[in-house]
């Protein structure tokens, strides 16, 4: 059954908050440092109890402030997820994990163990102790050690800030991969909306302790409201791709599902899923394929939505090969080009308008 939060408080900071997170989901709690979400997580794990509050998983109270109750921590079957790992220095992998196995009889312990370093790919280095295991490599025995307590929800506090950018690529796909074998629900918690957009179905943004915005991750991609909560003031969209070739004019050839990209060099071997951040700014649109231009990439698009935006700006919403993508157009250019949701389109995008920082590797491709 789903995992419901709610909680109120005055201190330490205003609060007013509630959501609900489905078994097998991943729901992310998006904010800014001091926003709230990380006090969310511990209200839930039973490290701190708002004025008001309310937490139930799989039909059971575990914090309703209204009928006094409030088990402790170690009454939650709850696994959490920290960002500096909190392995014990001095047991190895496989003991770590043990150690959450109070509940299980000492003799299935450590087949049980096995299975989940297994899981999180660390066959073989079952008798390291932390320190002589990389960062990302601490961070899987943290993982197998909150799903050694067979929890009912599972709890991800910024679990990837700590390693670099290659680890953290790398680790997302090993969760993604994770998620196929779990039934709890899961909450993510981060400051990184593209970490959030690669890993969520689902996600709240918090300001200032309030919800800010709360939907599917293409939804909050695409909301202005939640973008400025989290200092955003650019729309984008995610487009998946693959790496299909590298070509003698230092331009790399990708594979998008409405059609080939071209985009300045991009790493990878032919084969590699990525995800492309394109800026709604940097979208053009045409009613037909245009010819005579310098543009490269002229994917086919069907108009979905059109909502206003600030000033003399629009926002329009296009299906690109069965992804969203948006494009900032002006007021006017949607009524030049008699854009309506259903408008066949070519959506135009110049290759040297995504950086490279704007390419990842995706494993949601």
């Amino acid at each position: 059954m789903a995992l419901e939060v709610m909680a109120r408080a005055t201190t330490p900071i205003p609060l007013d908050i509630a959501f609900r997170v489905e078994p097998g989901e991943l729901l992310a709690l998006v904010g800014h440092s001091g926003s709230g979400k990380s006090t969310m997580l511990r209200t839930i794990a039973g490290l701190w109890s708002p004025t008001e509050a309310r937490v139930s998983v799989n039909g059971e109270t575990w914090l309703d402030t209204s009928s006094g109750i409030d088990l402790a921590p170690h009454r939650r079957r709850v696994g959490i997820v920290f960002q500096s790992y909190a392995l014990f220095p001095h047991m190895s992998a496989l003991a770590n994990v043990m150690a959450a196995m109070g509940h299980l009889p000492s003799t299935d312990r450590q087949g049980r163990a096995r299975e989940l370093l297994g899981l999180v790919n660390l066959e073989g280095l079952e008798a390291r102790k932390p320190a002589t295991l990389s960062g990302g490599q601490q961070q899987r025995v943290a993982v197998a050690r909150a799903l050694a307590r067979e929890p009912s929800a599972l709890l991800l506090d910024e679990p990837f800030s700590a390693v670099d950018r290659a680890t953290r690529d790398r680790l997302y796909e090993e969760i993604r991969q994770l998620r196929a074998h779990l039934a709890m629900p899961t909450v993510l918690v981060t400051h990184d909306l593209e970490e959030a957009r690669l890993l969520a179905d689902r996600m709240v943004v918090i300001e200032d302790g309030r919800v800010a915005g709360a939907g599917s991750t293409a939804e909050i991609m695409s909301d202005p409201v939640a973008l400025r909560a989290m200092g955003l003031r650019e729309l984008g969209s995610g487009l998946p791709a693959v790496i299909e070739a590298q070509e003698d004019d230092e331009l790399t050839r990708l594979r998008a599902a409405a059609g080939p990209v071209w985009l300045p060099r991009v790493e990878g071997e032919p084969g590699t899923a990525v995800s492309l951040r394109i800026m709604a700014h940097d979208v053009i649109i045409a009613r037909e394929k245009p010819a005579g231009i310098s543009a490269l990439n002229m994917l086919p698009a069907t108009v979905t939505a059109i909502d206003g935006g600030d000033g003399p700006g629009v926002i329009v919403r296009l299906d690109v090969g069965g992804s969203p993508i948006l494009a900032q157009l002006t007021a006017r250019s949607v009524r030049v080009l008699a854009l309506a949701p259903g408008t066949p389109c070519f959506a135009v995008v110049k290759s040297m308008a995504v950086a490279r920082d704007d390419v990842r590797a995706d494993p949601a491709t």
